[in-house]
């Protein structure tokens, strides 16, 4: 079986809850040791208001292009059998399941932190978006995981730039460049 034929990414559309024994199944296998899970869950709070419901948009051909892509790494990092996905679109009332990851492996730690990588870049990169309505509002939400994810982007192409050294902004944009022309 190809790696592609153990994944399953559901983007589910509004109305559709997200059915965790489905994709517990889906992993299982003989030859797994492990399965390791997340669910996300709409809390009741978040920073003292009082949440009543998140409410997910997506890009669903590039969100399953990015998964796919996010699966292909964490197999080529972690000995991992079986991989599932799903996140649910539209209003998510507190209590219920938004995102659910199931990671089937030989070995519990692979599982593990397989499952926790699945999530941590899911977050980062896939064009999932969020709004939080609370109470007395709604807002769109940045994940975390985002800004750092831009971050650790942004630190790595800096890394990449040559840093202008502090006498070449004296000589303007070229630098040497232009006095060698001139001799």
């Amino acid at each position: 079986m190809s790696a592609e034929e153990n994944n399953l990414i559901e983007i589910l559309e509004e109305g559709h809850k997200v059915d965790v024994v489905k994709y517990i199944d889906y992993v299982s296998a003989p030859q797994a040791g492990a399965i390791a899970t997340f669910s996300g869950t709409t809390r009741d709070m978040f920073e003292g208001k009082t949440v009543l419901e998140l409410r997910y948009e997506a890009y669903v051909p590039m969100a399953t292009r990015c998964l796919s892509s996010i699966f292909t790494t964490a197999r080529s990092t972690w000995d991992i059998h079986k991989i599932a996905v799903a996140h649910r679109l539209g209003p998510v009332p507190v209590g219920e399941t938004s995102v659910f990851i199931a990671v089937s492996s030989v070995h519990r730690a692979d599982g593990l932190d397989a499952c926790k990588f699945l999530i941590d870049e899911l977050k980062a990169t896939v064009p999932i978006w969020k709004k939080e309505v609370y109470t007395n509002g709604e807002i769109w939400k940045e994940n975390s995981e985002f800004m750092e994810k831009r971050l650790e982007l942004a630190e790595k192409r800096d890394c990449l730039v040559k840093k202008p050294v502090a006498d070449e902004h004296k000589r303007g944009c070229c630098g040497s460049e232009v006095k060698s022309r001139r001799r």
